[in-house]
């Protein structure tokens, strides 16, 4: 059961046929950290998820398609003694992506070897070892 004052987050591990896997850092922070965003009252994770990267990077998905991977949890990148709580889901794309809305920048990384890129510690400690599980890299 989700804690009361968690973030409640959809977010996406998003690997392109290369292996690669996509990051976004919002602008005004410095962290980087995969697209998705709060999920709203009565809204399901799903298609909280689609909303979110429609917005951030201007990606348009059938809400069918992203696969469940699970819930995780990390402190939150950004609001200080706050816990994330992400429903996270897979989707592999070929198309492009641009950062729109209050993304500031994207990269695409290597999961296995990120480099010198400022993470969230939910991409740090879960994403990114996800993303290394399901092939990216």
């Amino acid at each position: 059961m989700p804690s009361s004052d968690a973030i409640r987050i959809a977010a996406a591990v998003i690997i392109r046929a290369d292996g690669m896997t996509l990051l976004v850092r919002k602008r005004g922070t410095s962290a980087f950290m995969q697209p998705g965003g709060k999920i709203e009252p009565n809204e399901q994770p799903r298609q909280a998820l689609c909303r979110e990267l429609a917005e951030e990077i201007g990606l348009t998905v059938d809400p069918a398609h992203p696969v469940y991977l699970g819930r995780f949890e990390a402190p939150a990148a950004h609001e200080d003694n706050r816990m994330v709580e992400a429903e996270i889901f897979r989707l592999d794309i070929a198309e492009p992506v641009a950062a729109t809305a209050e993304i500031e920048e994207i990269a695409w990384v290597d999961p296995k070897a990120p480099g010198p890129l400022p993470l969230a510690a939910l991409t740090r400690d879960h994403v990114l070892a996800l993303a290394t599980a399901l092939g990216g890299g």
